[in-house]
């Protein structure tokens, strides 16, 4: 078994309160939700800040493959879109051998 994360840092285009920020975030992770039933998807750092945001994505899975293509299929769309800006990405891979 392997449990795939991506942590995701997002700078917010044209967002100048936590209420338009939630009118850009919430689309996203129910479209992340929506294409990646078998993901869990949630905005997990900068909740005080209005023009960055921080999503985390995990996955499991029964090969270390599978693990990776679910996560970057899951980097691509969310950085395809126009309103925000990709500002790292990073995956990391965990199996049940590791202590």
């Amino acid at each position: 078994m392997y449990i795939g994360a991506l942590t995701l840092d997002i700078l917010l285009g044209d967002v100048h309160s936590l209420k338009q920020k939630r009118s850009v975030v919430r689309p996203l992770i129910a479209e992340v939700r929506r294409r990646f039933p078998a993901v869990a998807v949630a905005e997990t750092g900068h909740l005080d800040l209005h023009r960055r945001t921080e999503i985390g994505v995990a996955v499991v899975s029964a090969t270390a493959v599978n693990c990776g293509e679910v996560l970057e299929a899951c980097e691509r769309l969310v950085a395809f879109h126009p309103e925000i800006e990709l500002l790292s990405a990073r995956r990391r891979l965990f199996n049940e051998d590791e202590d």
